[in-house]
Parts: structure tokens; C-alpha cells; sequence
């Protein structure tokens, strides 16, 4: 996708060839600033800290975390050290685990001088897989976005709700949840998104409207606890989320406020649809609501906002009382049957076990192994 004209990823090789460029999303809206990751500790905080966010994205930085560790030591050691420290970063989105287990298996066989350049190769191409799955989820969810606009007068839009941010920046490129309306908008149909501006980490109001009016999308922000009113008064078409994990019966794990949205969709009969990847497929569990791990983030992601003041300062306040006792769960699971179907790059699948296993076969083999 492109800023201010110019073309970025999320995440890219830097022209050393080894180094590892990455978008800082803490710093966004208010300034955009590139990193250089040099190690895999670095990669590691990245993922930690949330410089990087998104199930995909999460993924491939840790690709390239286990990449930076072979280069600097290729032995057997240095790689188990490298996924565990990988892995403990972040415990529910599956993307993470799954490229890690992706670079075990290419490395493991090979000798260790070999290692670093197998793993530069093999993340080089869980980043272009991203891409190539996200334009084929665009593809698929457009059909469904140009149904509803068929069916408008001429010249109304189609409007969208969305959660959190499953943008470009949540990915490599193009996104999940936004590259059907990426797609719809640069073929001129008339689409407005809703973008809910999703406390506590306001992915949706820093991140997705940041993309959104890069790309010149029409859209506009509201809070979190607007998506009801809007459907019931007929404002939203359909609404179009990401997910971090979604199980093999199709229950979906998503940033904490998805089932809320999902429910009042319900309630109004509005279309609520999932687009993933299918390296998000956990084919291992059945049963989201006990079979999921829930982070519990810090504190101060509720206690505290930041944002630019009238006089250009970025602050962080404290918007809690002294000594209140805080909750912050990250994320919160929709069950199946709330589920109007999964857009995923192998067409919108029912949201079962048997549409799962008849798209993704491999998958499940690859689980049982």
C-alpha cells in the first residue's frame, strides 16, 4: 500500500540484506517512523511491544527473529533459544507459532552454516505468501461487497463496520478485513468504512484511519460502543473483522469488543464476516471459549492515552483514578454460529468444521503430525 505516494510493506528485507525494516506503529498516527531490527531479541520486543501487531504480521517478524539469531549463531541451541524467546511474546495469536514451526522444519535437517541463509529464504517467503494470500482474501470478499452494491440505488455506498486493525499494517500488504474494501474502493465503487476506534490500544482510530485516509478511502470513526446504533438504525451493510485464531469448528478469536459487534449484528441482521488467513486456522482445538489463551495486558493500556497536543507535544495521561483495580483482556471470542462466513484465500467458507477441512486439508494433516 502506499504513504504519502510511495509504496511500503509492513515489514521488508533493508537493501543490506540481512537487516530487517519495519513500520513503528506505536509512533502512528501522529508520526511515522521506520526501524532497523538487528537481532532476534530486537524482533522479539518488537513483537512485545507491539512496534508490530497483527496475527500475520507477528508471524512473519518472528521469521525474520529466527533469520537475525541463525546469523549469528546457526547450532542447534541457538535456534531452540531463538523460538522459545519468540514464542513467549505473544501466547494467543497461532500465526506465531506456526512460522516458528515453519523455520523448524527447514532448519533442523541443515547443517549450521547453512541455517541463515535457509532461514532469510524461508521468511522471504512467509512474507510473500502473506501478500499473495491477502490479494486472493480481497478478491473473494469483493464479490460479496459488490452483491450489496448491485443491489443499492445508484451512487449509494456500501457501508462497512470493522474492528480493530486488520489493514495493511496488521499484515505484510494489502491486509485481511480491508483488502476486499481496498479493492471495491480502487475500482470506484462507492464504499464507507466505519472504523471503531477500539480501546484500549485505539488500533482502529491510529492505525486503520491512518490507512484508510493514506489510501483515500472514505470513512469515518466512531467509538467502540457505536456499532449497535449504527446497525439498528440501518447504517452498516455488513461488518468485516479480522482474527488471530479461529478453531477448527469456527469459532474466532479476535481483539477483545468482536463479540459484542457480533452479537448486535445478529440481533439486526447484518452480515458479520471473518477474513483470515489460513495460517490462522489452529486445526489443533475446537472449543475457542476454553481452549484459547486470553492475554492479559498491562495496566496502563487502560489507565493511560496517549495523543498529540494542541501545541504538536505527544503525551501520555493518566485517564483512571489512583488505585483502581484494572482488566485488561486482549482479546475475546466469537462463537461459530455468529459467524456469517469466513473470507479466506480459498474462497467465503461456511463457518464449520467441514468447510474448514474440505478448503484446508494439508492443514489438518499438518496438525495431526
Amino acid at each position: 500500500m502506499k504513504v504519502d505516494g510511495k509504496h511500503f510493506r509492513s515489514i521488508w528485507l533493508e537493501p543490506d540484506g540481512w537487516s530487517v525494516g519495519a513500520i513503528d506503529q506505536r509512533k502512528l498516527p501522529h508520526r511515522f517512523v521506520v526501524v532497523r531490527l538487528t537481532s532476534c531479541d530486537a524482533a522479539a520486543d518488537a513483537i512485545r511491544s507491539m512496534l508490530v501487531r497483527g496475527a500475520p504480521l507477528i508471524g512473519a517478524t518472528a521469521a525474520y527473529g529466527v533469520a537475525l539469531a541463525m546469523r549469528a549463531d546457526g547450532s542447534d541451541t541457538a535456534l531452540e533459544a531463538a523460538c522459545n524467546t519468540l514464542l513467549a511474546t505473544r501466547p494467543t495469536a497461532i500465526n506465531l507459532k506456526w512460522a516458528l514451526e515453519e523455520l523448524r522444519l527447514a532448519l533442523t535437517p541443515l547443517p549450521a552454516s547453512a541455517r541463515a541463509a535457509a532461514a532469510y529464504a524461508r521468511a522471504g517467503a512467509i512474507a510473500e505468501d502473506d501478500v499473495a494470500i491477502n490479494t486472493s482474501i480481497g478478491r473473494h470478499g469483493l464479490g460479496l461487497i459488490e452483491a450489496l452494491a448491485a443491489a443499492k440505488k445508484r451512487g449509494e455506498r456500501v457501508n462497512v463496520l470493522t474492528h480493530c486493525n486488520a489493514g495493511w499494517l496488521a499484515t505484510v500488504d494489502r491486509g485481511t478485513a480491508t483488502a476486499p474494501i481496498y479493492l471495491a474502493h480502487d475500482r470506484g465503487l462507492a464504499i464507507h468504512v466505519w472504523v471503531d476506534e477500539t480501546r484500549p490500544r485505539n488500533q482502529g482510530s491510529s492505525l486503520t484511519a491512518w490507512e484508510l485516509g493514506h489510501h483515500g478511502v472514505p470513512h469515518t470513526v466512531v467509538a467502540d460502543n457505536t456499532g449497535g446504533h449504527l446497525m439498528q438504525h440501518g447504517m452498516v451493510d455488513l461488518v468485516i473483522v479480522g482474527t488471530d485464531r479461529v478453531t477448527a469448528s469456527g469459532d474466532v478469536c479476535n481483539k477483545i469488543g468482536t463479540y459484542l459487534k457480533a452479537l448486535a449484528a445478529h440481533d439486526n441482521g447484518v452480515p458479520f464476516y471473518v477474513a483470515l488467513p489460513s495460517p490462522t486456522i489452529d486445526f489443533s482445538i475446537d472449543d475457542g471459549a476454553t481452549q484459547i489463551p486470553i492475554e492479559q495486558r498491562a495496566a496502563e493500556e487502560i489507565t493511560t492515552m496517549t495523543g498529540r497536543t494542541a501545541d504538536g507535544r505527544i503525551e501520555t495521561v493518566q485517564i483512571v483514578p489512583d488505585g483502581s483495580p484494572v482488566a485488561n483482556y486482549g482479546f475475546d471470542v466469537t462463537p461459530a454460529r455468529l459467524v456469517t462466513g469466513l473470507i479466506t484465500e480459498r474462497g467465503v467458507l461456511n463457518a464449520d468444521r467441514a468447510a474448514l477441512a474440505a478448503a484446508f486439508p494439508e492443514r489438518i494433516a499438518a496438525a495431526a503430525e
